[in-house]
């Protein structure tokens, strides 16, 4: 009705009308029902008396109940109370039944931080936030340790750290040591193998060559004695773990891969062992100068590669096979460069050499861990041949100390012991000495034994560098021979050369000198069967490499020839200095002057001692001598400080140059054809001639003809002595132009000069 008009009061109006209706409804209703209600009043109002009967008994019978239903009451509420706290208690104890793993497992890791168990106390986290924490996470307790684990991992990174420092400064100190252990003992394995290899080359039937003798070496003495000093050694035997404890890289590395920041730890160790890399490779400035200080080098260098090389086995990605290889290739190139620049200071060759079987034993060692060694026996043949200068330079001054110390006379021998003593010392053989009785005198002086002696030395010396190299027979062999050329063709023909150079060696001494190198180089060929001794060469093998002594003593022969030859000269022009000719006097003195005579009989006693010279050499040197002294005489003559020549000085000179021909005539040195020798004075003799018998006319005549009698009489030489004897004439024949004679010699010289000077300007025009 809400959308009517007066819709309230017709609703008023239909529920009125519905109570009315109902009302009748509820009135017929009890009219119809009155007389059962009225029965049933009745009945109730019989049992009333019954119900309060009943209402008393109950109440009594109740309050008799509650009476008695106290104590029940009051025990029900303690069991209920029980109850309650028995089921807090089992609650409690699950509680704690989870709580308490948590708790111990805290503990665990408590004690683990405390025992320095870092590695196993994140393993004990990684089950804390894993497993047991999300089972108690709603407690207090639980997020005051969630939130102390970031803190326990800082300090597990920062104490392993400082504990992989500790270790990486440990290592720095030792790293000596474990160089020194690993290179002893790979020198010792080394020995052995080279003991064995010996064994068999005696097995086999291939002799090891001592000194100069064979002598193969007993095998089974050998081989005791080096097993005895392996198990001597076996006790000491040391590896490098037995030298460090690795335990702090292990521990830091699992810790640093438990946090995940694996990375972070290679980057820092390889960090700082590429620092101490290059700390190791910086050499002290004064290591060139002990063997101890090339040793301390060295054994530190393996001592970090080895370390590097047991923390690449044994670990998976600290270090990887790239990082090493890297790391030795810049250690390698720092290595030579040092060794290149350090060695060039090295003067002493046994320093050098023990240099030398530091750097095998480092290369051995190191190649032994499967490092590439290549360059360092590269950088061996460098040293080699610094050696080897090293060598040449020690051998110069014994060389020097030799040929000080020689008298340079044969060496005299007495007896058959001191024959085989010499003959033991140097290859000698003469068959005619062997028939002399003694006393006899070898030919060579006391240095030739002492300088063969000395080159074998010096072959094994330098044998020991060759040794260990890695390198085969027949390279060691040429190796050999080129060092032995350098000795012979630098070294020993240096020293011989200044020895001939000096000032107090005498023609006597060049002489000896000349019968030694003829020796020495006879000697060659043994020194090459020396050579291909030691080495274990076939002697079948074609040798690219000779000895060059046959150049070398030559080359020595020749200056001591040339030396002989300027030295005899050198006489020559001292016996000249003391002439003392009166250029003036009348008459000659009937007899040759006495330095002349002097100087023959010097020249007869020197060539007399060249009797031990090869033909040719005192052929030469006689030539060369009585060649000289015909020059140095007409040098006297032609004198431009000369002014004045008189006939009778004319007719002395004539006498000496007599005597010269008369030494020439009487073949001082055998072997002169003819004579031969004579020619030498041959211009003095034709100028003189012509002087003597005044011959002008023939010559003036004959000049220029090859059969002229003065062919050798320059007209230049002719001239100058002419105006010297004009001018005496003028001098002293003051009054000869009253004299007719005079007169018309005066005259002949004149037109005699005229004519010669013709015939030089001809000469000068020609030319």
């Amino acid at each position: 009705y809400d959308d009517q008009p007066n819709a309230h009061k017709k609703f008023m109006e239909k529920l009125d009308a519905c109570i009315r209706n109902h009302d009748k409804e509820i009135e017929k209703m009890c009219n119809f029902h009155h007389q059962g209600f009225v029965d049933a009043i009745t009945e109730l109002l019989k049992v009333r008396t019954d119900a309060e009967k009943l209402k008393v008994q109950v109440t009594d019978t109740n309050r008799r109940f509650q009476d008695a239903g106290k104590e029940v009451i009051a025990q029900t509420e303690d069991i209920i109370r029980c109850r309650i706290q028995q089921r807090n208690i089992t609650t409690v104890v699950e509680k704690l039944q989870l709580c308490l793993p948590v708790l111990e497992m805290y503990s665990k890791l408590r004690e683990q931080m405390s025992a320095k168990r870092y590695y196993s106390a994140l393993k004990t986290m990684e089950q804390l936030e894993n497993v047991y924490f999300p089972r108690v996470s709603q407690y207090r307790f639980c997020q005051l340790m969630i939130e102390n684990l970031p803190k326990l991992r800082e300090d597990i990174k920062e104490i392993s750290m400082s504990d992989l420092k500790d270790f990486l400064e440990s290592i720095r100190k030792h790293s000596d040591k474990i160089g020194e252990t690993a290179m002893r003992q790979a020198q010792q394995q080394k020995t052995f193998s080279l003991t064995l290899q010996k064994q068999n080359n005696v097995k086999f039937g291939k002799n090891v060559y001592i000194n100069d003798d064979k002598i193969p070496e007993e095998r089974n003495d050998v081989l005791k004695h080096v097993l005895d000093e392996e198990a001597e050694n076996e006790e000491e035997v040391l590896t490098v773990q037995d030298l460090v404890d690795f335990s702090p890289v292990y521990r830091c590395l699992h810790i640093y891969s438990a946090l995940g920041d694996e990375e972070t730890f290679e980057n820092y160790y390889r960090k700082q062992r590429k620092k101490q890399a290059r700390l190791v490779l910086q050499p002290q400035s004064s290591m060139h100068e002990t063997v101890d200080g090339y040793r301390r080098y060295f054994t530190q260098i393996v001592g970090f590669f080895v370390v590097e090389d047991h923390i690449l086995h044994v670990t998976q990605g600290l270090v990887t096979r790239a990082y090493t290889d890297e790391l030795w290739n810049m250690a390698l190139s720092k290595i030579i460069a040092v060794l290149r620049a350090h060695s060039s200071y090295c003067t002493d060759p046994d320093l050098v050499l023990e240099l030398k079987n530091l750097i095998v034993i480092f290369a051995d060692t190191l190649q032994g861990y499967g490092f590439p060694v290549n360059r360092l026996f590269d950088l061996l043949f460098e040293i080699r041949d610094q050696y080897n200068e090293t060598l040449l330079k020690k051998w110069a001054g014994i060389f020097r100390d030799i040929f000080e110390e020689d008298n340079y006379s044969p060496i005299p021998i007495s007896s058959e012991e001191e024959y085989k003593t010499v003959t033991s010392k140097f290859p000698f053989q003469d068959s005619d000495l062997e028939k002399q009785a003694f006393p006899k005198k070898f030919p060579m002086s006391q240095s030739v034994p002492h300088i063969y002696i000395q080159v074998k030395e010096f072959i094994y010396a330098s044998l020991k560098f060759s040794e260990s190299l890695h390198r085969s027979s027949t390279e060691i062999d040429d190796m050999l021979r080129k060092s032995t050329n350098l000795l012979l063709t630098r070294t020993l023909n240096s020293c011989l050369l200044n020895l001939i150079r000096k000032p107090h060696i005498g023609l006597t001494e060049l002489v000896q000198i000349i019968i030694n190198t003829t020796h020495l180089e006879q000697a060659c060929k043994y020194l090459e069967d020396f050579i291909t001794n030691i080495t274990n060469m076939s002697q079948e093998t074609v040798h690219t490499t000779r000895l060059y002594g046959l150049s070398t003593f030559k080359d020595a022969r020749h200056a001591a020839e040339g030396e002989i030859y300027t030295k005899l000269n050198q006489k020559i022009d001292e016996f000249v200095q003391l002439a003392d000719y009166d250029w003036t006097m009348a008459e000659p003195d009937g007899r040759a002057s006495g330095y002349l005579m002097d100087l023959i009989n010097f020249l007869r006693s020197i060539f007399q001692v060249f009797t031990h010279l090869p033909g040719k050499v005192a052929q030469t040197a006689c030539m060369s001598a009585c060649q000289h002294l015909s020059t140095s005489l007409m040098q006297m003559l032609l004198d431009s400080e000369l002014k004045q020549i008189s006939m009778g000085a004319v007719q002395q000179f004539n006498l000496d140059v007599i005597q010269c021909e008369l030494f020439a005539n009487s073949e001082p040195v055998p072997g002169f054809q003819g004579d031969t020798l004579q020619l030498a004075f041959i211009d003095l003799r034709q100028l003189l001639d012509l002087f003597m018998v005044w011959d002008w006319s023939t010559y003036l005549a004959d000049y220029g003809q090859p059969a002229s009698k003065y062919l050798r009489v320059n007209p230049n030489t002719a001239l100058t002595l002419l105006e010297k004897m004009k001018d005496t004439s003028k001098k002293n024949n003051i009054f000869a132009q009253f004299r007719k004679n005079d007169r018309d010699r005066q005259k002949l010289i004149e037109t005699v000069v005229k004519q010669l000077r013709s015939l030089v300007n001809g000469m000068s025009q020609h030319t």
